[in-house]
């Protein structure tokens, strides 16, 4: 049996288009010791092919990571199937909150290092040792706590556009360089009680027990992330405390929460919480943009890339291939989160 994916991204997105079936967006993580993840790889994906699931999913020797869309026809023998492990009885699911059944269009498998990369040495601290899990109603009322400090565990890209209230979200574009920033800022605090939050909570257990080898007394953590955060306000008639956008990490790029617009438009500074890639295939670079200056650069991020997607399919490929010299323009350090007004504004300066 075939254990990857054969068919073009263009076409694997257009059948996932004209699919009819309706489906469930789940993700779901834990921290197992897997002694061969790449037997485990195979084995999952033989399985999940068959029940026709999509997503990407993460395995290592310290466990999975799953972000996945199963036919709602299918979710049932999946859970059955998943929980006939004994590595991953009973693993929590998080359901999607928007889902229009198009999260992802392929099923991808992979074998990595860890579950998340956040460049920790694991042999110096125990990662068992982790804080408070606190559901939704708990979470609210610490939050209330004068003595409280909240912060957002996820890059800046994804607070940029939702977090929650006076939450600390430091300027970090990777999981790996946030820890020491955030140990930093926090390192005379340390008899504050710390809440932490991320998109579905693993990010959080490798960080609280990281935090409490550093001598940080009170760690709490959002059981479930954000993505549970919004299910159980919602059953239990809470109110949110989260505000705008969980951005995600699939074709929907973000999930409403509330209907505050809290980021702006990295093109001209409008009120905007849409994330879109650069349409260069040379740049792809994620920012955000309002709708004018989409139709104005036409989904570019620069006039240099703007003149690159308007050529010949042909052409472009030879740009990405370095047979041309003429390369797309490296508008910022990060690709994820540029300053493109600044940039714009220098060019016409130099015009």
């Amino acid at each position: 049996m075939l254990l990857q994916n054969r068919v073009n991204k263009k076409e694997l997105k257009k059948r996932i288009q004209e699919e009819a079936i309706e489906r469930i967006t789940v993700s779901f993580y834990r921290y197992v010791i897997i002694e061969n993840p790449q037997e485990l790889r195979d084995e999952l994906f033989a399985k999940w092919q068959k029940l026709n699931i999509l997503g990407r999913i993460y395995v290592a020797h310290e466990g999975i990571n799953a972000q996945m869309s199963v036919p709602e026809a299918n979710f049932d023998a999946f859970k059955q199937e998943l929980y006939s492990d004994k590595r991953f009885n009973e693993v929590p699911f998080k359901i999607a909150v928007e889902d229009d059944g198009k999260s992802f269009y392929k099923l991808t498998i992979k074998v990595r290092a860890k579950i998340v990369a956040d460049g920790l040495p694991d042999d110096t601290f125990d990662v068992t040792n982790v804080g408070n899990h606190l559901t939704a109603k708990e979470f609210n009322e610490a939050m209330e706590d004068e003595n409280t400090i909240v912060v957002d565990m996820r890059n800046h890209y994804e607070s940029e556009v939702g977090k929650f209230e006076g939450a600390i979200t430091p300027d970090a574009d990777t999981f790996r360089e946030e820890l020491p920033i955030v140990l930093e800022e926090l390192k005379d605090k340390k008899d504050k009680k710390i809440l932490m939050y991320c998109t579905g909570g693993v990010r959080c257990e490798k960080a609280s027990a990281y935090f409490k080898h550093h001598g940080f007394q009170d760690v709490n953590q959002l059981h479930g992330g954000i993505i549970d955060y919004v299910r159980q306000i919602k059953a239990e008639g809470l109110p949110s405390k989260f505000i705008g956008k969980n951005f995600v990490f699939d074709e929907r790029v973000g999930e409403r929460i509330t209907d505050d617009v809290i980021a702006h438009c990295h093109q001209c500074g409008a009120p905007c919480d849409t994330h879109v890639n650069c349409a260069n295939d040379d740049c792809h670079l994620l920012f955000i943009q309002c709708e004018k200056c989409a139709e104005e650069m036409k989904g570019c991020c620069t006039p240099e890339c703007m003149h690159i997607a308007a050529l010949p399919i042909e052409e472009q490929k030879a740009i990405r291939k370095g047979q041309k010299k003429e390369n797309a323009l490296s508008v910022y350090k990060s690709r994820l989160r540029p300053n493109l007004r600044d940039v714009l504004a220098e060019r016409k300066k130099e015009e």
